[in-house]
């Protein structure tokens, strides 16, 4: 990776601010940095897409055995463990337990096993209702492989995904196949018999627009108040609303005309406010493709 990309005006500012935090972090400038774009799902089910928000690695090899995390989303909780491939893990805080055990599983499978200075940072949080384990995941995995390779060699993805799959069988395997394998504009049918296949899928180019809503406040309330709020949407000319991920939770995808775009935006915000309530985030969402090496 060129030595400037934490200084490079023109670089984007999430990827220039991992490539500096890893140096101030932990004094060295990173060998790579990775993003991978946050993932969802789509109606019909089994279909799934990444969207044009990434999260970021950056990374550069050790070869003393230790693995040493950070993230700007949690900056009291940096950490340096050694990298024991078998046993028990040592004590990591709670937010590198997942990373950590990736790490593990890398080393286990010949990837970094000399350790790795990593530090992770997402354009998105939580609150916004994207599933964050998977594309942090994905960027972790695809850094280490690199920095661990030699040069000009590509990580092998296919490989990646099993891996994960593998090592973190809680994952969803459906939005990591997305985060590793998508293209802009389209979508993709992770398992479609003989091997993944991509389908259209660009609201932009058909006069449309795809729009996270995320509701705020109980969690107790999401269901309750996500279903007034698609229905508000539906009222003022949204097409159609679904869950990004296996399961519901704080946020649905909306699709509508472009044309309706301020008019729902204002429908819900109207119910909200008129209720007392906190009016929900709105993200627009353009399909991306798979996560890549910033150079």
């Amino acid at each position: 990776m060129p030595p400037d990309l934490a200084r490079r005006a023109t670089a984007d500012p999430l990827f220039r601010l991992v490539a500096y935090a890893l140096q101030a972090a932990h004094g060295r400038p990173p060998a790579a940095v990775w993003s991978a774009p946050y993932a969802f799902h789509l109606e019909p089910p089994g279909l799934v897409a990444a969207a044009g928000w990434p999260v970021a690695a950056a990374a550069a090899p050790r070869t003393d055995g230790l693995v040493r995390l950070s993230s700007l989303g949690h900056p009291a909780d940096s950490c340096d463990l050694p990298l024991a491939p078998d046993g028990p893990p040592p004590a990591a805080p709670a937010w590198a337990v997942r990373p950590y055990a990736l790490l593990r599983a890398l080393a286990r499978a010949g990837y970094g096993r000399g350790g790795t200075d990593l530090h992770l940072q997402g354009s998105l949080t939580e609150a916004a209702g994207l599933a964050t384990a998977e594309p942090a995941e994905c960027a972790m995995a695809l850094a280490v492989a690199d920095v661990h390779a030699p040069a000009d060699t590509e990580p092998d993805r296919e490989a990646l995904a099993r891996l994960l799959a593998r090592a973190l069988p809680e994952g969803d395997d459906a939005l990591r196949a997305a985060v590793l394998f998508a293209r802009p504009g389209e979508a993709l049918l992770p398992d479609a018999g003989e091997g993944r296949r991509h389908v259209g899928f660009d609201p932009l180019a058909s006069g449309s627009r795809l729009v996270l809503l995320a509701v705020r406040g109980d969690p107790a309330e999401w269901e309750g108040e996500l279903s007034r709020a698609v229905a508000r949407a539906r009222r003022a000319g949204a097409l159609s609303a679904w869950p990004p991920g296996r399961g519901p939770g704080r946020s649905v995808l909306v699709l509508l005309p472009a044309s309706r775009t301020a008019a729902v935006r204002a429908a819900v915000a109207e119910d909200f406010r008129g209720r007392g309530r906190p009016v929900p985030r709105f993200l627009n969402i353009a399909v991306a493709g798979a996560a890549r090496r910033e150079e």
